[in-house]
């Protein structure tokens, strides 16, 4: 048998590490802006099409390059950032390997044309798939234009699993948020089909951090500034009261590098203990600037993620950073991290143990006078469960003052034949009720059924919403005086998408400037005390948090906006309205789920509980 194993030819070799090194259009936004970083540029033009699949073109004045080096940068392995195993551990750009431009070209149409400022003329250069097709003198400004065209052309199954122009670019933005935040002094602009999303001129930091994130940021940001060691962090963390349902508006750097790490995530999170719930996010833009030889760089294929020499004090470092910038805004009282039970719950904008006890009994105990049962009371109960029932009246037992009893009555509910069947059309006049805020219970014909308030109204909105998309558009109540709503660039797109199908849907939403909309009415539906604009904006925030929405989607669309504007639980309601969303319920074509799959109700049967009182 003869020899197997063979050299691969590069152009196979270069589409592999294209396969870890560039995913989708944001890996090849990701790594040119890094390429003009690291060219020392102070000015950086992004310019996109159809969410990068057919452009990717990146400006900048950066050093430019000569004709030998334009041609070497697509070789693999091919750098100028080190030249041994020792500069690993001294790295302070943001690119090393010299992986990024072969990869790139192995799997699109690339051009690019490049000049040196010291040169007559630059250079261009055309790659095809590895193939070089052009290299020829051009004329141009100083720095580098390269446009990548097409990308995977050659590669159709990576290609087919692209999603869409509006998902693809949200990768994008987010890539491009990354580097225009952890580079205030450099001019950044970014074009999508010929329209302007980002225009970010030099600034402070708070300032580029405001401009991305949008205005409503800024009051909502506490700086942070610590120093120890070789070891300094500064940036912003969020107001407690700020913090959200999506970590979207989260960004950890080192040495103004991004990183992921669930592991500094969690000191943040640590240094909020008390502050937020547990579902909910902080904002944060956090810089650490740490000694390169304390820290591996050269340990994930995208750069995301990096090692640190000593992880523990690390996480100290960080935990302690944000919670004295916390105590020193007053949000926490000391840099003790354990629990604090001096401070006052109205800074914390949280509930008390006490007040969820006073909140649920208001539910069950609705006689605001009533007072805990005393001891001898129990006895007294106990001592009428002790003596035989009489023939006449067989529910002596549950004979109660409180208003709650009639509905807990089983056998009068049959008595009186009036029970609540699993149909809209059968009223009863029996009660339902409220327990703790979140359920809803009422009698039927068999038993009675438990009803989840959150997961049958999202089913009830969804139905409606869907309805109004597809078919007849809801009722618009205009507003007395129109509001307007600023929005991040990122956010402007998505709403300019949806814009046909919010309309649909009641809210008369309309463009009113750069990243401005006004909102001239409201669905004439909108729950009593329901913002309309928050609506907007928590859908925004779902938007970041789980699928990215998009025009055409509208299950998606009439999902979310379900989510938001349901009852959520926790939320008293009255009678009238129970038996609303009960019969409402009954009336939609799927009663049985939400449209995340929760059950909207359970039901309980007579012999079930029968059985769970026999002996």
């Amino acid at each position: 048998m003869g020899d197997i194993i063979k050299l691969l030819p590069d152009a196979i070799a270069n589409q592999i590490a294209a396969g870890e090194v560039i995913q989708r259009p944001a890996s090849v936004v990701k790594e040119l802006l890094e390429n003009a970083l690291d060219a020392g540029s102070t000015r950086i033009q992004l310019i996109l099409k159809d969410g990068g699949k057919q452009l990717i073109q990146v400006v900048d004045d950066g050093c430019g390059m000569s004709v030998t080096d334009a041609r070497m940068s697509f070789e693999r392995h091919a750098t100028s950032k080190i030249r041994s195993a020792g500069d690993l551990f001294h790295i302070r750009t943001m690119g090393f390997r010299g992986e990024a431009l072969a990869s790139i070209a192995s799997v699109a149409q690339v051009e690019m044309r490049t000049r040196r400022e010291e040169d007559n003329v630059g250079t261009r250069l055309v790659i095809e798939g590895t193939a070089v097709k052009t290299q020829e003198d051009c004329a141009g400004p100083a720095g580098t234009n390269i446009a990548v065209r097409n990308l995977f052309f050659n590669v159709p199954a990576r290609r087919k699993f692209l999603k869409s122009d509006t998902v693809e670019m949200r990768h994008i933005l987010d890539e491009f948020q990354r580097m225009a935040i952890a580079h205030p002094d450099l001019h950044f602009s970014l074009h999508h089909n010929d329209q302007e999303v980002y225009h970010l001129p030099p600034a402070n930091q708070r300032q580029r951090i405001v401009a991305v994130l949008g205005p409503n940021s800024n009051k909502k940001m506490i700086p942070v500034s610590e120093e120890a060691d070789r070891l300094t962090i500064t940036g912003f963390v969020g107001r407690p009261e700020a913090a959200r349902k999506s970590r979207g508006d989260q960004y950890l750097y080192v040495n103004r590098r991004f990183i992921r790490s669930g592991y500094l995530h969690h000191a943040i999170l640590s240094a909020y203990e008390e502050l937020i719930g547990d579902d909910q996010h902080p904002l944060y833009v956090l810089f650490m600037e740490i000694d390169p030889e304390r820290i591996d760089v050269n340990v994930h294929p995208t750069k995301h993620e990096i090692k640190f020499e000593d992880e523990r004090l690390i996480y100290h470092f960080v935990k302690v950073s944000v919670r004295h910038a916390l105590g020193q805004y007053h949000i926490v009282p000391t840099l003790d991290f354990e629990p604090d039970h001096s401070l006052a719950p109205s800074r914390l904008g949280a509930e008390t143990p006490t007040m969820r006890e006073k909140s649920i009994s208001s539910v069950i105990q609705p006689q605001a006078d009533r007072k805990r049962p005393e001891n001898k009371d129990w006895q007294e109960l106990f001592s009428v469960l002790q003596q035989p029932l009489e023939a006449e009246n067989p529910n002596a037992i549950l004979q109660f003052d409180d208003p709650l009893a009639p509905a807990m009555t089983l056998s009068s509910r049959q008595d009186e034949g009036e029970q609540l069947n699993l149909h809209p059309n059968e009223r009863t006049t029996i009660r339902p009720y409220q327990i703790h805020q979140s359920y809803i219970i009422s009698p039927i014909k068999s038993g009675f059924i438990v009803i989840d308030q959150q997961s049958a109204h999202e089913r009830i909105l969804y139905e409606q919403y869907l309805d109004q998309l597809q078919g007849q558009p809801a009722r618009i109540q205009k507003e007395l005086f129109p509001r307007t709503i600023e929005l991040n660039p990122a956010d402007s797109q998505v709403i300019r998408t949806l814009l046909p199908d919010l309309h649909q849907l009641g809210f008369d939403l309309q463009e009113f400037g750069q990243n401005t909309f006004i909102l001239h009415g409201v669905p004439a539906n909108l729950l009593p005390g329901q913002d309309a604009l928050v609506l907007i904006q928590r859908l925004l925030e779902q938007h970041k948090q789980d699928h990215p929405l998009k025009a055409g989607n509208q299950e998606a669309l009439a999902k979310s906006l379900a989510r938001q504007a349901a009852y959520r639980r926790g939320t008293p309601l009255e009678e009238a309205v129970m038996q609303n969303l009960i019969d409402r319920l009954f009336a939609c074509s799927m009663p049985y789920k939400s449209p995340g799959g929760r059950h909207c109700f359970i039901t309980y049967e007579l012999d079930e509980l029968a059985k769970r009182f026999q002996s």
